[in-house]
């Protein structure tokens, strides 16, 4: 009978405490909640904001990212606080916590490192044309700890951020306008002067192509089978490839129909035949 009475006894304690510490446990959920709230609404109305004012993609999630971990962690240590927890042993668990894992994942922080240097530096951009590492594509998404580009053959390129921050970058988009060289060839019996002037009609005519700078053709080689022209544009970015194409192929066309050959490379060979030697007559003498 003892020790049912002591049960009850314990058991009438700890609820009596529990509904004291009710209120609290309330008060800190609800606590919770709407911080959960007020974060989502803060993190909305920057998104909103960085639009508006046409903020680089990827700063936007780079900051939207940072400040949604710290506003959460921030949230659930004032919540832990509010339950009479101390808070202190908390933060110096979660700073150990830190520190071994920043240890085991070395390669990590640098990747997240790298990120922060390119969202920061802006090499490039999302949508700009790059190549880094032999691969090049344009940039889909540039995140905290890779980059992914979407290559030529529409592969998806996963390239960590640390590896991409260290090594030499090509930013075909970082200037709003490309140079262009196509190097012509035309046979050594062909009017240099009219070849030359039919590819700048080919240039001049282009809408596309600049004409501040100045397209040019130059000879640049006397190759062993053509005399090689050099034929020079500046173009944008949006057309420079069309212009590209179209003048190679126009080229072709239009030298042809000026007389104008464009040659390929030709060797004569000549066979001998040595096996045939020249015969000598021999002179017999006969003794009677």
């Amino acid at each position: 009978m003892d020790q049912i009475a002591d049960i009850q006894d314990w058991t009438a304690e700890y609820i009596e405490r529990f509904i004291e510490y009710l209120p609290t446990l309330v008060g800190a959920i609800l606590f919770l909640i709407v911080g959960w709230w007020v974060i989502k609404f803060i993190l909305g109305s920057l998104k909103r904001l960085f639009t508006k004012r046409h903020y680089d993609l990827a700063l936007q999630n780079f900051i939207l990212t940072i400040l949604e971990w710290g506003l959460k962690i921030l949230l659930i240590i004032t919540v832990i606080g509010q339950l009479g927890i101390t808070t202190t042993s908390f933060v110096a668990m979660i700073g150990a916590a830190g520190l071994a894992i920043g240890l085991a994942l070395q390669g990590s922080l640098a990747n997240f490192a790298g990120g922060v240097l390119i969202i920061l530096l802006k090499p490039f951009r999302i949508g700009d044309w790059i190549e880094v590492n032999g691969i090049s594509g344009s940039v889909k998404e540039i995140s905290l700890f890779y980059t992914k580009l979407d290559t030529f053959g529409n592969q998806l390129a996963i390239i960590p951020n640390g590896e991409l921050s260290n090594d030499n970058i090509v930013n075909y988009s970082g200037n709003p306008t490309r140079r262009d060289a196509i190097t012509i060839g035309v046979s050594y019996e062909s009017d240099i002067k009219k070849a030359k002037q039919v590819l700048l009609n080919l240039l001049h005519e282009q809408e596309g192509i600049l004409k501040d700078p100045a397209p040019a053709v130059v000879v640049t080689e006397l190759a062993d089978s053509s005399v090689n022209f050099s034929v020079r544009f500046w173009a944008p970015n949006e057309v420079f490839w069309d212009c590209h194409w179209y003048t190679i192929e126009e080229a072709k066309t239009r030298l042809e129909a000026a007389g104008i050959s464009i040659p390929f490379p030709q060797r004569d060979v000549h066979f001998f035949d040595h096996s045939k030697k020249e015969s000598t007559p021999s002179v017999e003498n006969n003794k009677d």
